[in-house]
């Protein structure tokens, strides 16, 4: 998956919104104004943080080396995934749809709601 790809597929889910709260490095994909994906423009290869359960984390990372603890973020909750093509692209997409459903599954009930969640 390259970059253009992973953008769209953030912006392909519901309520889904993208800005740069960091600078212009950082492109960040939020849903009800909570951050479930990270995007660093300047990286080569281009990487993008991801929410993920902690104990898949953990299998994620020994089975893929561009799949590593994210990158000034929580290590347990947060991977950063290098997108060089060494991981299939769907599951980079799995990546991202998790990401957000974690993210979303948080939320107030009455946005949960409104996503469908509740």
């Amino acid at each position: 998956m390259d970059l253009e790809a992973a953008r769209d597929h953030c912006l392909s889910l519901p309520e889904s919104t993208e800005g740069f709260p960091f600078g212009p490095d950082v492109l960040v994909f939020k849903v009800a104004g909570k951050m479930f994906a990270l995007l660093s423009l300047e990286a080569v290869p281009p990487s993008m943080n991801v929410k993920c359960d902690p104990e898949r984390a953990i299998e994620l990372r020994a089975q893929y080396p561009a799949v590593q603890p994210g990158y000034h973020m929580s290590k347990k909750h947060w991977n950063t995934v290098v997108l060089d093509g060494t991981v299939p692209t769907d599951l980079v997409r799995g990546f991202i749809d998790d990401s957000w459903r974690l993210v979303a599954s948080k939320l107030p009930k009455r946005d949960r709601v409104r996503l469908g969640l509740a």
